[in-house]
């Protein structure tokens, strides 16, 4: 996989004309991207589509990046994958373009997924204790389902409920279009 740190790739391209993709969540992206990024969610992504839009320069190099590089590389996988080699992981991601001083764009924050995922656990795992206590032993299950979800999801690295929580309407851009505000 082709890499390129942040500094590099703004003096390859001094006018900006390139074609950059950042595949963070849209939450993410709204709260702050890099001026010439364009919003392609990791999850909904679908490297033939990307493709397809980019109107007759799909031979040019193609760079992604997220907050710090990894998701980037992912995503880069599944564009070597579907069999497309001319894509660039951008190093360090959206963190390292803000600290080199290069153009960004900041909107609304939003509180991070992972953050959602752990208040809500823990306040299932609390709720299932008290009612379990209080209303009926039977609800400490509720406890052990949350904890097998997270064993589940430290396992594997598939989060069932921070895939349900990332579809909630506060985590969606209003109105489907762009994020950038």
């Amino acid at each position: 996989m082709q890499t390129i740190d942040v500094k590099r790739l703004n003096d390859q391209y001094p006018n900006g004309h390139f074609d950059l993709i950042d595949v963070r969540m849209p939450t993410e992206y709204r709260a702050i991207h890099a001026e010439c990024a364009r919003s392609v969610p990791l999850e909904s992504l679908d490297p033939d589509a990307v493709m397809a839009a980019r109107n007759g320069s799909a031979g040019d190099p193609l760079y992604v990046i997220c907050r710090s590089g990894n998701r980037s590389a992912q995503a880069c996988e599944k564009f070597i994958s579907a069999g497309f080699e001319n894509v660039v992981n951008v190093e360090g991601g959206t963190v390292a373009w803000e600290q080199a001083g290069l153009a960004v764009v900041r909107g609304k924050k939003a509180m991070p997924l992972m953050q959602q995922v752990q208040i809500t656990a823990g306040f299932l795992v609390l709720l299932g204790v008290v009612l379990g206590y209080f209303v009926h032993p039977y609800f400490v299950g509720l406890s052990g389902f949350v904890g097998a979800g997270l064993m589940f999801a430290g396992f594997t690295g598939l989060c069932p409920m921070a895939s349900m929580i990332a579809k909630m309407p506060w985590n969606q851009c209003v109105g489907g279009g762009s994020c950038s505000v």
